[in-house]
């Protein structure tokens, strides 16, 4: 899947395809249902898919820290995205600039002058241009005018309720894995470079791996029940097992939000490689301890916990 970053990386050749515009955080199975019906009129159309999206999202834009939490980052969203057959991503930066735009302006410049777009699938809350000016309506109309079709793609219901990135991040927030898993359609997880820490946990017994999470706001927070499927041991068919805290780490005056990952049975090198952390039991909430002594008890139950789940499922 090409990757075009900005509208002034638009070439001559990107003139002409059918797309959908959205953040698509999370790449979850309503945003799936767009990207089928997406590669269906690709198919249709013989012209190349295009998925337009923005970055940072334009509520970040707006709210910084205060902004949702992040389900996907830029990478994990465009490594999702790739894996439905699409053939470009065009990742605009959501600036003062794309803010500011008319939504009239915007339909000019990108989807007409700059992309040649003959279908366009929306969600049914698309809202676009400054003060968000720009719906579905605004887009038949620019239809009917430029000679593209427009379809507005309608809820996508599931588990008695809207498939949204709202909804799996509620889901995560309440530690609900399993509806979140049912929303996305694969385990929630994270992906992230290993780093270099401060090595406390190897003080006390607990070596860890540290995963850059590179997101303003992180949907989880506590201690997990965890996998990285692309590590494997030679006494196991499945993927290497351990216990991951997302937090702050309060006992040791932390300040940033960071994932930390104990791995089981697990000896080899991580440093600079890109990992996927899978997120699949809630174990506790993150807490302040006395003492790393105390901390270092609280680990051993929740390895003990975490062993308990993947040996019974429970």
């Amino acid at each position: 899947m090409q990757l075009i970053r900005g509208h002034y990386n638009l070439r001559p050749e990107h003139h002409g395809c059918v797309a959908t515009i959205g953040n698509f955080d999370g790449v979850h199975l309503g945003h799936v249902a767009v990207l089928d019906r997406l590669a269906e009129k690709s198919r249709e159309f013989g012209l190349p898919a295009t998925v337009i999206s923005f970055e940072p999202t334009p509520l970040e834009y707006f709210l910084g820290d205060k902004a949702p939490a992040r389900l996907t980052r830029f990478r994990e969203k465009y490594e999702l995205l790739r894996q439905h057959g699409l053939d470009r991503m065009f990742s605009l930066t959501f600036d003062a600039n794309l803010a500011h735009m008319p939504a009239d302006t915007f339909i000019e410049q990108i989807l007409v002058s700059g992309l040649g777009i003959k279908y366009l699938v929306v969600g049914d809350d698309f809202r676009f241009g400054r003060d968000r000016a720009g719906d579905f309506n605004t887009l038949v109309a620019a239809g009917a005018r430029h000679g593209f079709e427009v379809v507005n793609m309608h809820t996508y219901v599931k588990h008695d309720g809207r498939v949204s990135s709202t909804r799996v991040r509620e889901a995560l927030a309440h530690h609900d894995l399993t509806l979140a898993e049912h929303l996305l359609g694969r385990k929630y997880s994270v992906r992230g470079r290993v780093v270099h820490g401060d090595k406390r946990g190897r003080t006390i017994g607990f070596p860890t791996a540290n995963v850059l999470l590179r997101r303003k706001v992180c949907p989880l927070n506590g201690v997990y029940a965890v996998d990285i499927p692309c590590l494997a041991s030679a006494s196991s068919k499945g993927p290497i097992t351990g216990v991951a805290n997302v937090g702050k780490r309060p006992t040791v005056g932390g300040t940033r939000v960071q994932l930390e990952v104990h791995l089981f049975d697990y000896n080899g090198d991580l440093y600079g490689r890109e990992v996927e952390v899978r997120f699949l039991k809630h174990l506790r909430s993150e807490q302040k301890f006395d003492s790393f002594d105390a901390l270092k008890i609280q680990i051993l139950a929740d390895c003990d916990n975490a062993r308990t789940y993947f040996n019974t499922g429970m």
